[in-house]
């Protein structure tokens, strides 16, 4: 069995754990909190970041992109139709060009400051950055998830899925991302039918489940979050 090191309101890796689901793999999750800087998670990955996959034969695949990237070379193949990596170099391109916008673009406008405001600080002390949070960084990201937003509901108004007509790693990191923030009711969603429906589709699926259920001590999610019909 692989050991998934994750932070369940880290974006990037829910991602990865979507993907294990979307491929029937059940990893042993092991919750880290990058900022408490463990030095047993060091030695596994010196960046200190999550996620961080630990293979049973003792292989360690750092990084949400990595981690795609090397379990479709060594699982996708066996997915056929479902593969979540097109086959065409096309496709391809486009798929990663769309995770290097969520996994980096996004979490660097809104992700990374709404979670690490709202949620990480609770938990951190003064030393490790914890306190009250950044009202300023809450607010650029409010404003920087609109037009994120806006650019999902023109992708879907065009294609069936956000890379093209099948579900891919696009879909599953553009999700993720939101599932963290919509728990903590920052998407605007009134503001575009599209984006809200594709969204709907996604955390429709069975892979979602276990995301749905996570939880913050001490705050509850927004009322809509695990509806799956909004």
């Amino acid at each position: 069995m692989a050991n998934l090191y994750h932070f369940p309101f880290c974006a990037n890796s829910r991602f990865v754990r979507l993907i294990l689901a979307e491929m029937g793999i059940e990893p042993l999750l092991i919750e880290e909190r990058p900022w408490e800087r463990r030095d047993e998670f060091l030695l596994i990955n010196p960046a200190g970041t999550t996620p961080v996959l630990l293979e049973q034969s003792g292989m360690v695949v750092p990084n949400a992109g990595i981690i795609a990237e090397y379990l479709d070379e060594t699982r996708g193949l066996a997915l056929t139709g479902r593969r979540l990596l097109p086959e065409d170099p096309m496709g391809r391109v486009e798929v990663r060009r769309l995770l290097d916008w969520f996994l980096v673009k996004f979490d660097g406008e809104v992700t990374g400051y709404l979670v690490n405001e709202k949620i990480s600080k609770r938990f951190m002390a003064a030393h490790e950055g914890g306190g009250p949070p950044d009202m300023n960084a809450i607010r650029a990201a409010r404003t920087n998830v609109r037009y994120h937003l806006k650019y999902i509901g023109y992708l879907i108004a065009r294609r069936r899925w956000l890379a093209g007509d099948a579900l891919s790693y696009a879909d599953l990191a553009a999700a993720a991302h939101l599932s963290c923030i919509d728990y903590l009711g920052d998407v605007p969603w009134e503001e575009d039918e599209m984006a809200r429906n594709w969204y709907a589709r996604v955390k429709s699926r069975p892979s979602f489940r276990a995301i749905l259920a996570d939880r913050v001590a001490g705050m509850a999610p927004a009322a809509h979050y695990a509806d799956l019909d909004f």
